[in-house]
C-alpha cells in the first residue's frame, strides 16, 4: 500500500513512517517543517527505496493536487496539526487555519484525486485527532466513540472541527474515510515543549520541573509506537467510516507522572545529593485546563484485536532511556522559537 502520510516529520507522525516502512509499505512524507518538525526523525528510513519526502502545507491546494498526481496514494493519513494547547491560547488563529483549514483543502485534494481515478473503493483517508475534542471527564467515565464533542480549548476546538470536516466528506461526497481519536501520547522523537521531554531536559540541567496548579489533572498515556501500530492497523483493517478511540489504559495524575520520572531518573542518572523530585515546582494553571481524560479502547481491541503494550512505567523508562542516548538531537531543538518558555498564560 502507498500511503500519503501528512506530517511525517512530526512526533507521532514519523512513528507511522518509520513503522510503515518496517512493514513494506510504501511512504510519502508530506511535511511543511514548521518549528515541530525535524527531518532527523525519519533520518533511518531516508534512504529506503519506499520512502519519498514532499516539502508541502496542507493549505496549499496547488501543492496538495501536484503531490496527489506525482504519487498516486492508495490511501491519506492525516497528522499535520498544530497540536500545543498552551501555543493555542496566545495564538489560536494558527491552529484554526491549519487544522480546519488545512484538513478542508486536504480532503478536496484527495477528493478530486479520488474522483478522477474512478472513486476506488480501496481508497481510504484516516483522519488522525485527540481524545481532547470530548472535553473534560469527572472523576469516573470513559470517552468512548459516541460521547459527544465538548473541546475546552482552540486546540480541542479545531481538531473538532477538523473532525466534523471528514464526517460530512463522507456523508455528502462518499468519501471513504476512517478516523481515530487517541490519548496523550509520549515516548522517542517527542518534542521538547511537552509534559514530559519538558520534565526529563529540566532535570538533566537542574532547572524546576513545572505541574500546572496542584498536579491533579488527570490523562491516559500511550506510547507512540503502539499508537503508530494501532493507525496502520486502522488504516488497513478498519472498516470504511468507522471511528476508533485508541487509549493506552494507564491513567496518572500529572504529579504521579513527574514522580515516576524523577524516580527513574534517579536511578539513571542520579544526583550527587538529593531527588530530581526536589526540583518539582507547581506553577499557575492552564485556562481551561481539562480534568481529566481517559479512553475506553474496547472497539479497535475487539474489533482489530489492538491492545497496548506497554504500561506507562515500561514506557516511561524506554522514553528516558532514548532521551539519554540522544542528546544531539534534543539539544538542536532547543533553540527553537518558544521551547524553554512558559506558553498559553493568558486567557
Amino acid at each position: 500500500m502507498k500511503l500519503l502520510v501528512t506530517g511525517g516529520a512530526g512526533f507521532i507522525g514519523s512513528a507511522v513512517v518509520r513503522r510503515a516502512i518496517a512493514q513494506g509499505h510504501d511512504v510519502v512524507n508530506l511535511d511543511a517543517l514548521t518549528y515541530a518538525a525535524c527531518l532527523d526523525n525519519v533520518a533511518s528510513v531516508a534512504g529506503h527505496p519506499n520512502y519519498a519526502f514532499e516539502q508541502a502545507d496542507i493549505r496549499d491546494r496547488a501543492a496538495l493536487d501536484r503531490v496527489f498526481a506525482a504519487h498516486q496514494p492508495d490511501a491519506v493519513m492525516h497528522l499535520a496539526a498544530e497540536s500545543h494547547v498552551d501555543r493555542s491560547i496566545d495564538g489560536p488563529g494558527t491552529f484554526i487555519d491549519t487544522n480546519v483549514m488545512g484538513t478542508f483543502h486536504l480532503l478536496e485534494a484527495a477528493r478530486a484525486f479520488w474522483t478522477g481515478a474512478g472513486k476506488p473503493q480501496a481508497f481510504r483517508f484516516h483522519h488522525i485527532s485527540t481524545d481532547e475534542v470530548f472535553g473534560s471527564l469527572g472523576p469516573e467515565g470513559q470517552f468512548t466513540e459516541e460521547t459527544p464533542y465538548d473541546p475546552r480549548s482552540p486546540y480541542s476546538a479545531s481538531k473538532a472541527g477538523s473532525d466534523h470536516l471528514v464526517r460530512a466528506w463522507a456523508e455528502t461526497y462518499g468519501l471513504p474515510v476512517v478516523l481515530t481519536n487517541c490519548s496523550n501520547n509520549y515516548g522517542p522523537y517527542h518534542f521538547p515543549e511537552k509534559l514530559i521531554p519538558v520534565v526529563i531536559l529540566n532535570a538533566l540541567a537542574g532547572k524546576p520541573l513545572p505541574i500546572y496548579g496542584d498536579g491533579s489533572n488527570v490523562r491516559d498515556w500511550l506510547y507512540v509506537e503502539d499508537h503508530a501500530e494501532a493507525l496502520l492497523l486502522v488504516i488497513t483493517r478498519g472498516a470504511v467510516g468507522r471511528s476508533y478511540n485508541i487509549g493506552g489504559e494507564n491513567e496518572r495524575t500529572n504529579l504521579q507522572l513527574v514522580q515516576t520520572l524523577c524516580a527513574i531518573l534517579d536511578r539513571k542518572r542520579p544526583l550527587p545529593k538529593g531527588s530530581y523530585s526536589d526540583l518539582i515546582q507547581f506553577v499557575t494553571d492552564r485556562p481551561g485546563h481539562d480534568a481529566r481524560y481517559a479512553i475506553d479502547p474496547a472497539r479497535i481491541r475487539i474489533e482489530l484485536g489492538w491492545q497496548p503494550s506497554v504500561t506507562v512505567e515500561e514506557g516511561l523508562e524506554m522514553t528516558v532511556d532514548w532521551y539519554l542516548a540522544n542528546e544531539p538531537w534534543w539539544r538542536a531543538l532547543q533553540d527553537r522559537q518558544g521551547v524553554g518558555q512558559r506558553l498559553g498564560v493568558t486567557a
